[in-house]
């Protein structure tokens, strides 16, 4: 992802105008069987904090006090929220965000590789006067990463993208504790799927009933310490069960464990194992995973295949670095699904785990596996 040539935006409270033919559209689009007129415009809807990500690689060890350390390599992105929003998108899901945007060339960048890289929506977002974009420094080295983090809350004349959601499919909402987000009931009551996500309760408390925005939900997808914690269970697998008592359908990841999952409406479980891969980098994992599942879920897919699903996804943006760097598109996951099936001594079962990808991915384009994207840095540029 690199800054366009076009000119740049303005720098008020509007949106600015998003590019009519993306650069950058989905090989596949999983929900054509099901698109009929009258549909809603968007198929997800999601709102959140975009920062600026730089990511360094290559570095042998942690920095140590005191010394200066060289990384090999760099690169940078949108991160935060629009790690979910590039992974939603490159599954071919046609994505909306609402967002604050910084007015600097970071934001100015943020906004171009998301509307004209990657084809998202950002007509609820705006730039806002004033306000610098939020800034991540991530250090990945010997599989796992270090971050450093700056930024501001938006001013108050930005709290209204949080206030209306556009029609949409289905909509991604990170859950807060102790506190409601207006936009979300008001989301459910139109017809979105609701799937909730969250983060580590810095409070200590541990309340699913300070969850309040749960109860919109359609499916839950917590982590499996998140999990026990707010459900007082001694195993994830418990505790997603136990989760169905507040929302129809629980998905429990389990780190190398895999996935699982439980539907209260249908009594169905499913339990897919993860893919072993060798991790350069999880910045976005969970986040590649949720899109992964909501992907399969809103195509109507059976629920393991769901979890199969988000779980590859997971796995393949482990392989790279950066968050929304790293999210797969169907070229990655074709190449990966054609890789497999050519490799002697394949397990027969895992190979049927994954036969459904075959009536999705994309015809072999020749090109090589592992299939490995340009690493950009940021390409400033003059406004007209």
């Amino acid at each position: 992802m690199t800054a366009s040539n076009g000119s740049a935006g303005t720098a008020g409270k509007g949106p600015r105008p998003t590019a009519a033919v993306p650069s950058c559209q989905a090989q596949v689009d999983p929900l054509a069987a099901l698109r009929a007129p009258g549909d809603p415009p968007w198929d997800v809807f999601l709102t959140g904090t975009v920062f600026l990500d730089i990511i360094f690689t290559g570095l042998d060890s942690a920095p140590v006090r005191g010394t200066e350390s060289w990384a090999r390599g760099m690169g940078s992105s949108p991160g935060g929220v629009a790690n979910m929003a590039t992974a939603l998108a490159r599954l071919g899901l046609r994505t909306s965000l609402a967002a604050a945007f910084g007015d600097d060339h970071y934001g100015e960048y943020c906004w171009d590789a998301l509307a004209q890289g990657e084809g998202i929506d950002l007509s609820p977002s705006r730039t806002v006067r004033g306000w610098h974009s939020p800034v991540t420094v991530s250090m990945a080295y010997e599989g796992e990463r270090t971050m450093v983090s700056h930024g501001h809350e938006p001013p108050p004349e930005a709290v209204f993208l949080q206030a209306e959601a556009p029609p949409a499919r289905a909509a991604v909402a990170s859950l807060t504790p102790g506190r409601r987000a207006p936009w979300i009931a008001q989301a459910a009551s139109r017809g979105s799927r609701i799937f909730g996500d969250v983060g580590w309760d810095d409070t200590g408390a541990w309340d699913l009933a300070g969850l309040a925005d749960l109860e919109h939900c359609e499916a839950f997808l917590p982590n499996a310490e998140e999990a026990m914690r707010y459900t007082g269970a001694s195993c994830p697998r418990e505790a997603a069960h136990t989760l169905t008592e507040h929302v129809p359908l629980a998905v429990v990841t389990l780190g190398a464990d895999g996935a699982y999952a439980v539907d209260r409406r249908t009594g169905e479980t499913a339990e897919v194992p993860a893919i072993a891969v060798e991790a350069l980098d999880p910045t976005g994992a969970g986040d590649v995973f949720v899109a992964g599942f909501v992907t399969g879920t809103l195509a109507g897919w059976p629920l393991a295949d769901r979890l199969a699903f988000a779980g590859l996804t997971a796995a393949l943006s482990v392989q790279e670095f950066g968050g929304s760097l790293s999210a797969p598109g169907w070229s990655e996951i074709g190449a990966w699904w054609r890789r497999v099936q050519s490799v002697d001594g394949q397990d027969p079962e895992a190979l049927r785990r994954y036969a459904f990808l075959a009536d999705l991915v994309p015809q072999e384009q020749g090109r090589p596996w592992p299939l490995r994207r340009a690493v950009p840095t940021i390409g400033f540029r003059r406004s007209a």
